[in-house]
């Protein structure tokens, strides 16, 4: 019923409309037909150029898996070349992207990007992975389509004002984008590490939310999962982050180095983003060297126990961070640092021991050692001995005795005393190990007495009827 009420009215209005165009084109027709037709021509092409956009926009929000039989390898190749249409126009395009063409070309963009990840089949890419093994690289199957689709957003990023974008590239979409650092594939995270980025530079408005956003995701990697692939990426957009900041730091970023980027030494796969997490690192004491001491305690106190590779990495990170920190605390980290060196030095892992032994080669941190002499001598100098009396490898004993003969020149007499302490040390210990011994024999034999007496079988008695 509802219909048949409307539809006179209808036919009324298209009557009208028809009769209207008919006197127009009438008239147009009396100053020049050529000129009416080029008048057209250029009327309706907006139009057409914004009709065929939504058209292929439409078309490619059509998502393939690549992994479906049944999907046409031609309708796939459609696809991709649609795609590149769309970057093509984008990017040779002088005026910006209207809302008409904004709003369908973000949703197309979501429909390709946000989808769900496939589950991990590579233990060691989150969870570190064994000596002299690299994790195995995972590709992603739609990744001919997504490669495009990253670049469309890039440059819809770059040639567009980010107050029109704010509508579209909100905290969903931001939160959303994040997400997708977990992909195994490294070519989407290097283009998900670029576009972050720029939004990043570009949508000032956002930059304390993206920041909150990837602390999350890290503290939830520290200390609930320890299972993430974007990682190092999302350290490299930090470091970007951290070299624009101004000085004096704020408190916020001091918190960040506090609580985040410290604890991402712990960790069992931080040699996988270690390279990243110490650029970081080192530019927070850069900027304020009075951190260099929240940094170096703060590694001290996650020094891993049986990993021997992520020793090796800390005592380089060490090494670099003496090279920055402020030399008014190098008195108060002399005997943490040297300390821990020393029980590296004495690992019985010859890669560690001889990586330990170089940093001795370093003159800021023999600098700093010097600041504290009369703490650390006795506690190095045990350590020296003990690699030259027992360390099972030839090189480590030989770099050991260089180091020896350096810290000998250093100062002579303190370490002819330390030396003379030491045995004394071993000395009474040794007597004090055999007075133990002794105590434990005279225990045993006692012991050995009594449970022969209660052994003996008892006597017999001859009872006669």
């Amino acid at each position: 019923m509802g219909v048949e009420r409307n539809t006179p009215k209808a036919s009324l209005k298209k009557k009208s409309t028809s009769l209207q165009y008919l006197f127009d084109l009438d008239s147009t027709n009396n100053s020049g037909n050529n000129l009416s037709n080029n008048s057209n021509g250029r009327k309706s092409s907006p139009e057409s150029e914004n009709e065929e956009m939504l058209s292929m926009i439409s078309y490619c929000s059509f998502i393939f898996t690549f992994t479906d039989p049944l999907e046409s390898p031609s309708q796939q190749d459609l696809k991709r070349g649609t795609l590149n249409q769309i970057l093509s126009i984008i990017k040779s395009s002088k005026k910006p992207l209207n809302d008409q063409i904004v709003s369908p070309l973000i949703s197309m963009i979501s429909a390709n990007l946000f989808r769900p990840l496939p589950s991990s089949i590579n233990p060691f890419i989150t969870l570190g992975f064994p000596d002299d093994e690299e994790p195995a690289t995972t590709f992603t199957a739609p990744w001919p389509h997504l490669q495009i689709v990253y670049d469309i957003l890039v440059q819809l990023v770059l040639n567009t004002d980010p107050k029109m974008l704010r509508d579209y590239v909100d905290h969903p979409f931001l939160l959303n984008l994040l997400c997708l650092f977990q992909s195994e594939d490294p070519r989407e995270r290097e283009s998900l590490k670029n576009i972050y980025h720029r939004i990043y530079s570009k949508f000032t408005f956002y930059r304390s939310f993206m920041r909150k956003s990837m602390n999350d995701v890290f503290l939830h990697y520290i200390f609930e999962t320890e299972r993430h692939c974007g990682i190092g990426e999302l350290l490299e957009i930090w470091g970007s982050i951290i070299n624009g900041f101004t000085v004096p730091l704020k408190e916020e970023h001091k918190l960040f180095l506090m609580r985040v980027l410290v604890p991402l030494h712990k960790p069992k796969g931080m040699q996988v983003y270690h390279r990243q997490l110490a650029y970081c690192v080192s530019q927070f004491v850069q900027k304020e060297p009075v951190l260099g001491g929240i940094a170096v305690r703060g590694i001290l106190r996650y020094w891993p126990i049986t990993n021997c590779q992520k020793e090796i990495l800390l005592i380089g990170e060490l090494e670099e961070l003496v090279e920055n920190i402020d030399p008014e605390q190098y008195r108060k980290l002399a005997l943490p640092l040297c300390t821990q060196i020393t029980k590296c030095l004495n690992s019985w892992n010859s890669q560690v021991a001889e990586r330990a032994l170089y940093v001795w080669n370093n003159e800021q941190f023999v600098k700093m050692a010097s600041q504290a002499m009369e703490e650390i001598f006795p506690v190095v100098v045990e350590g020296m001995e003990k690699n030259l009396k027992f360390h099972w490898s030839n090189s480590v004993k030989q770099l050991t005795e260089n180091v020896k003969l350096m810290l000998e020149e250093m100062d002579p007499d303190l370490y002819t005393k330390c030396h003379l302490d030491l045995e004394l040390r071993e000395s009474a210990a040794h007597r004090e190990e055999m007075r133990r011994k002794q105590k434990w024999e005279r225990i045993e034999m006692a012991a050995a007495a009594a449970q022969k007496q209660f052994v003996q079988p008892p006597s017999r008695l001859c009872v006669s009827h």
